[in-house]
């Protein structure tokens, strides 16, 4: 299986201006630029694309990772935080933190922190990344 995405840049990186799009349609010339990416400005960038990404995979592995274990979730909500961080030999996506809310009815909660574990550990994002990677997990009722 294959999935492409596709971006393109005019200008200088100050004041150049680009976008990104995917095969699907999804994103189809979506704007981004260095005040997207490094300020407020309005549009993408590439650490809020990989977020939305690495919280999407997670939580379908969490997902699976719950089924395996006999459990299933009534709503799994996943938010990551990706830090980029400027090292000395250049910027760097350093981390990717998740922050789960998760409503499991009659979760064995040591069986939930396992799924939580292997879907962290397994899923394809996480596997991409070669940056620290942790999670918060909050189980409800």
């Amino acid at each position: 299986m294959q999935r492409k995405g596709s971006a393109v840049w005019q200008g200088g990186l100050k004041d150049g201006k680009g976008t990104i799009s995917t095969e699907s349609g999804v994103l189809k010339q979506t704007q981004y630029s260095f005040s997207t990416r490094f300020e407020n400005g309005v549009g993408t960038n590439p650490e809020e694309l990989l977020a939305a990404a690495h919280a999407g995979c997670f939580t379908m592995a969490l997902s699976a990772q719950l089924g395996n274990a006999g459990m299933t979730a009534s709503k799994l909500e996943t938010t990551a935080t990706i830090s980029l961080e400027k090292l000395p030999d250049g910027f760097a996506i350093t981390k990717s933190y998740l922050e789960l809310v998760a409503h499991v009815p009659g979760a064995d909660k040591a069986k939930f922190d396992t799924a939580v574990k292997n879907a962290e550990t397994g899923c394809p994002v996480s596997k991409l990344f070669k940056a620290e990677i942790s999670v918060s997990a909050r189980l409800v009722s």
